[in-house]
């Protein structure tokens, strides 16, 4: 692991804290950290949730240090951005709910990380941007798609083209985050939004996370195929039995994850 990354749990929840002060800047080692850490969390059947937070009280992250491309070698360019695309789609495909508590500057893969999160939760005096292009870059680490999914094309071309940042109030109002809070709350948030999906069936929620990010490549008459097999298949699942049988009972569930 990396100190660049702290992992804490919280009951069901993994706190994982951007740690490369002062400002988040990405590393190969905290990329690879990041996969190596969510694999071991996908391998726990007791983390339901993830939320990722930062040190710093002015940057959620800044994404890449430019000084890794000034010599313009592209075999390092090739593997930061495999990397960084590695990573970040690693952490897309973690099978719980991850949000992101962005209480400050979210710039190119620091955005780009909060954008493979399934939700984001911002300061109100947080600011977010891809500048890539005003350095020669573009993002690489998912940002085009991503942000596109999010805001629509008008927006992401916006971002990206004219190099546009945006407030949390206009993050909110585009939908490129779900929920702007004040300032030093984000965590907060962000922790209570966590704990409120460990409340779901956690069996449940990494299925229905995989059929709504399946919509994004894959027509919707497939998906519609994919959510009555994945329906089906949660039968094989205690947690199936416990939550049908806890709401006839009228008590609480007692979730498994098996």
């Amino acid at each position: 692991m990396s100190d660049a990354l702290l992992l804490e749990k919280r009951g069901h929840v993994a706190i994982l804290t951007l740690n490369n002060l002062p400002a988040n800047t990405w590393t190969a080692e905290s990329l690879q950290a990041l996969i190596d850490i969510v694999h071991s969390l996908n391998d726990d059947p007791d983390v339901w949730s993830l939320v990722l937070t930062s040190a710093s009280e002015k940057f959620f992250s800044a994404g890449a240090d430019l000084k890794l491309f000034a010599d313009g070698d592209r075999s390092r360019a090739r593997d930061m951005a495999r990397l960084f695309g590695q990573a970040f789609e690693t952490l897309s495909q973690f099978r719980g709910v991850s949000i992101a508590a962005i209480n400050g500057y979210a710039m190119g893969g620091g955005l780009e990380v909060a954008l493979a999160c399934d939700l984001r939760v911002a300061e109100e005096q947080a600011k977010m941007g891809l500048p890539e292009a005003k350095v020669g870059l573009l993002p690489c680490a998912g940002g085009t798609q991503n942000l596109t999914i999010l805001v629509g094309e008008g927006w992401a071309k916006r971002m990206i083209l004219c190099a546009e940042q945006v407030d949390a109030a206009k993050a909110l109002e585009i939908g490129l985050v779900e929920e702007v809070v004040a300032k030093g709350q984000a965590f907060t948030q962000a922790l209570a939004l966590a704990e409120q999906a460990c409340q779901q069936s956690p069996s449940s929620i990494a299925a229905c996370k995989a059929l709504i990010q399946n919509s994004r490549n894959a027509h919707y008459h497939q998906g519609y195929i994919l959510e009555r097999e994945l329906f089906v298949d949660l039968f094989q699942t205690e947690d199936q039995r416990e939550g049908v049988n806890a709401f006839l009972q009228k008590r609480k569930p007692e979730w498994k994850n098996r």
